[in-house]
């Protein structure tokens, strides 16, 4: 039986220390009873000789120090596990919150878990499709990538993140594939957002969702995050599924981490936050990935607000570091009603080329989206440049790329939250789009692509049978 300790000494905000303990290990569990029989959970922190500093899930308020006792368990935080998660919802320690039954574990895990080895990892190569043309066209996510969203405050990357839970998918129908959604510090509304869309539309079924509000625990908001991914370990590694797992907001978990040190009285490194930023987003990014042993694989996708839209912010810039790419918000975008508001040009994925192309998309992939890239990029040049000297200042071809960029925004970016396109959608809709361009402006795309996609494109257009693009939910 574990050793009960009535040796509290103190109690500060959310930590409290435990004097003469034996045997007490850091991230070990404890309990604390108060003398009216209640138990509270608390974690430990740091063991310095024989004193153990805790950090308490719940409020001190009602803590007798004369008169209550803690028992430390054993063991770190653990998830309990069974394919029974799939289709549940969670609270940031893991315990359900949709009115089911309690899930019966088949195993538990410590949900702090271990990167993947670097020499076990398998090189991400396979297409996922969000069904989102600013993101399957032009900036492809890839199994096993870490791809963060860097959106700001006010933008609207929840609605991002819901529809990315609803139409993400993998093209072999012979695969499982299931999201695993973690949501760290948000409203009851946005909680309330998630889990209507998630039901009503019947992504829950394929989905394990952990929610975390603004007014529980930080102690749950450090650990919300761990939790996700230690269910999307299992599904991955255990059940060979391919999970993608969307973490919203990793800078309110910043923010959480910041709490703890500064209650913790660490010395603070760029704007408060700890010095080990960097090491604690690396323990939750690393853990995304294939292995060379499993079938399955976690993608991951961590979305994240820059405060005053600053993308020097240490959370976003230590986040960029650690990932393999960005997918950037843009408010001027919104303010026009484009949405989702992807801002394709500073957006990247650095594994997108490894996922694209023939057997994997489609031939023309990689040299479409190059060329609207290119095109997109001279439109908003010309664009400006009307802007400030008057349209008389452009030549007949600039006024082309404008009108190009124009359309660019409307349709291929601006394809609303409720519509889901699938890759070829998107690649036939970039060469109707492409077809506003005369021939002689596709510089970045082979003859051989061209005459078997973009004549037939150009007919639609004139036919004016685009089955794309034209979405009105914006």
């Amino acid at each position: 039986m574990a050793k009960q300790y009535r040796t509290i000494q103190e109690v500060a905000g959310p930590l409290m220390l435990v004097k003469n303990v034996e045997g007490v290990a850091y991230d070990e569990m404890g309990e604390i009873q108060l003398p009216n029989g209640e138990r509270r959970l608390c974690q430990v922190l740091e063991v310095t000789g024989d004193t153990a500093l805790v950090q308490l899930f719940n409020s001190a308020m009602g803590i007798d120090i004369e008169n209550s006792t803690v028992r430390f368990l054993g063991h770190g935080q653990e998830l309990g596990l069974s394919p029974d998660i799939l289709g549940r919802t969670f609270d940031g320690m893991g315990r359900p919150i949709d009115n089911a039954p309690d899930i019966i574990p088949e195993m538990s895990r410590n949900i702090n878990g271990l990167p993947i080895n670097p020499a076990a990892r398998e090189y991400p190569n396979e297409f996922i499709q969000t069904g989102i043309s600013s993101i399957d066209g032009l900036n492809t996510l890839v199994r096993g990538q870490k791809l963060p969203i860097f959106s700001a405050s006010g933008l609207p990357h929840n609605q991002l993140a819901a529809q990315i839970v609803r139409q993400a998918q993998v093209l072999d129908d012979h695969e499982d594939f299931a999201v695993v959604f973690g949501a760290m510090g948000i409203t009851f509304e946005d909680a309330n957002f998630f889990i209507q869309e998630f039901y009503e539309t019947g992504a829950i079924e394929r989905t394990v969702a952990f929610m975390n509000l603004a007014n529980e625990p930080t102690i749950e908001r450090i650990a919300t995050p761990r939790l996700a991914l230690t269910a999307a370990e299992y599904l991955a590694f255990e059940l060979d599924m391919q999970v993608l797992v969307i973490l919203t907001d990793m800078t309110y978990y910043a923010d959480a981490l910041r709490e703890v040190s500064a209650a913790r009285k660490e010395v603070p490194g760029r704007r408060g936050y700890p010095g080990y930023l960097y090491t604690d987003l690396a323990t939750i990014y690393e853990r995304a990935g294939r292995k060379k042993d499993s079938k399955g694989s976690i993608t991951l996708i961590p979305i994240l607000t820059m405060p005053d839209d600053d993308k020097t912010h240490p959370v976003p810039d230590l986040t960029g570091y650690i990932t393999e790419g960005q997918i950037m918000l843009d408010r001027s975008l919104t303010q026009v009603s484009i949405n989702p508001p992807v801002d394709v040009l500073p957006s990247l994925s650095r594994l997108k080329d490894d996922g694209i192309g023939k057997d994997k998309t489609r031939e023309d992939h990689a040299a479409t989206m190059n060329q609207l890239f290119a095109a997109y990029s001279r439109g908003k040049d010309a664009r400006e440049l009307s802007d400030i000297l008057g349209e008389s200042a452009l030549t007949d071809m600039d006024k082309i790329y404008v009108k190009f960029s124009n359309e660019f925004e409307k349709k291929y970016i601006g394809q609303g939250f409720r519509e889901n396109r699938s890759i070829f959608d998107t690649l036939s809709l970039g060469w109707e789009l492409l077809s506003i361009l005369p021939e002689s402006e596709l510089n970045r795309i082979d003859q051989e692509l061209i005459d078997k996609y973009y004549y037939e494109a150009k007919e639609r257009v004139e036919n004016n049978s685009i089955s794309v693009g034209n979405n009105s939910d914006k």
